[in-house]
């Protein structure tokens, strides 16, 4: 399967239309707007990231890599914007530009550098007083024994009925719960933000910070020299996939950036990466990773259920990550169906991308879906509208073409036999693959009884 060419080559799939620019690119960087980026930035509001330079041909990354990861790891925030501005630009690339410096195999420790403002942001992300706390028990206060088990010694209480023959009541644990009340007030730091609490300022400052790096990342995953790199870094994985977890709560922007990554990276990800002896950082199972990807595809926000779909229909064709998708097959395939239904275009040929993996790799996707009310019916109505993109009606009629070559789908398939008919001989882009479609339902020895079903509606 070709590597999401759409993101490569800055354009549309097969369109002759003026390629997009790039999400998250800053303001000012492309060739055109460099003479009127100084206009702009003073126009822009001061909260904005940057950049604050032009990188000339010149900057050479071997002599400022360390002066890079140092400026990252530094926290300062001129020193941080300065790092993030230079690789936002430099990780960039047109089609014409033949900049190759900005490899993270020529920058050691760039990426976990990267990640760990992301990290940084992550840990303030959601305020302490939004988070579940501890439900202090009042039922029973006035009691010596509550039925709460320890719940009471939060309240005070610390005198105990002797219990005989339970060996609760010893010195030593009376002793404890006396000073429960003092270790307590000694921890009271504990659950503060820390010495340096952020405002509203800084909050916003660390989360610019961490979409910036998440925007590199990115850009970063559309080089194919970065690709193995980090595929293999299991913090990289994790931390992406978190965001992606949390995308109901987290920074649109940042999810966006997180889904866009593994898209890029999803022909060359193993998901047994978390179960692997390498060290893990966030504790990402394969199981979670998956369940992530599941909650992107079932979201309502097109780009994210459009990448999530193009992610599902990238792995599955691994099979060592086979295995782990078996399982929530039965949702993925009911779910792209119902993209199929959206008047996007862009939904419909991701969805169609993922079918047409599924149904080739596994069997059982095969034979329900040619089950699924409205499948059949949708996948015919992308080949008759058509869809702009000629792949796209391709693989459409390629399912169908899996669907029929199974036993078991022609009787269900036979409903449709005037409809492919009618593509046959008015299309004539799909009229060999509609014909080796009715040859499968009606010539075989073993369908006569079937193919009269069909013609006769017996």
């Amino acid at each position: 399967m070709q590597k999401r060419e759409q993101g490569k080559s800055g354009g549309a799939g097969g369109g002759n239309a003026a390629p997009p620019p790039k999400r998250g690119r800053p303001f000012g960087s492309t060739a055109a707007s460099v003479a009127s980026a100084s206009a702009a930035d003073s126009v822009a509001p001061s909260t904005l990231l940057g950049p604050s330079l032009q990188i000339h041909n010149s900057f050479s990354v071997e002599q400022n890599n360390k002066r890079i990861v140092l400026a990252l790891q530094s926290g300062l925030k001129s020193e941080l914007t300065w790092a993030l501005n230079t690789l936002t630009l430099l990780s960039f690339k047109e089609k014409d530009d033949m900049r190759k410096d900005a490899c993270l195999a020529k920058i050691p420790g760039l990426l976990d550098a990267l990640l760990q403002i992301i990290d940084d942001w992550r840990d303030i992300a959601l305020p302490k007083e939004l988070r579940k706390g501890q439900r202090t028990r009042t039922l029973g206060a006035n009691s010596v024994v509550t039925g709460f088990g320890n719940e009471y010694e939060a309240l005070g209480s610390i005198a105990l009925l002797p219990q005989s023959g339970l060996g609760s009541g010893s010195a030593a644990e009376i002793s404890g719960q006396k000073n429960t009340s003092k270790r307590r007030r000694s921890e009271w730091w504990l659950d503060e933000d820390g010495l340096f609490n952020l405002d509203d300022e800084g909050r916003a400052e660390k989360q610019q910070c961490a979409v910036a790096a998440s925007n590199i990342i990115r850009n970063f995953s559309f080089m194919p020299e970065n690709e193995i790199a980090m595929a293999q870094h299991r913090h990289c994985l994790e931390s992406v996939f978190q965001c992606i977890e949390d995308h109901i709560v987290e920074d649109e922007e940042l999810v966006t950036n997180a889904i866009e990554t593994i898209v890029n990276l999803a022909p060359l990800l193993d998901l047994r990466i978390f179960s692997s002896p390498k060290p893990s950082y966030i504790k990402i199972t394969e199981k979670r990773a998956v369940q992530a990807i599941m909650g992107m595809l079932g979201s309502q926000v097109k780009a994210w259920h459009c990448a999530a779909a193009e992610f599902l229909g990238r792995m599955i064709i691994n099979p060592d990550n086979e295995p782990l998708l078996l399982p929530f097959v039965p949702q993925i395939y009911k779910r792209l169906v119902d993209i199929l239904s959206l008047q996007a275009f862009d939904a419909q040929a991701a969805a169609i991308g993922a079918l047409y993996n599924l149904v080739d790799v596994n069997m059982d996707c095969r034979l329900k879906l040619a089950s699924e009310r409205w499948a059949v019916d949708r996948i015919l109505k992308v080949i008759k509208t058509p869809h702009p993109v000629p792949e796209v009606c391709r693989k459409a009629a390629m399912i169908i073409e899996h669907l029929a070559s199974d036993p078991q789908n022609r009787t269900s398939l036979l409903a449709y036999e005037n409809a492919f008919a009618e593509i046959l001989f008015s299309d004539g882009r799909h009229s060999d693959t509609f014909a080796r479609i009715l040859f499968e339902l009606t010539s075989k020895p073993n369908n006569k009884i079937a193919a009269a079903r069909g013609i006769w509606g017996m």
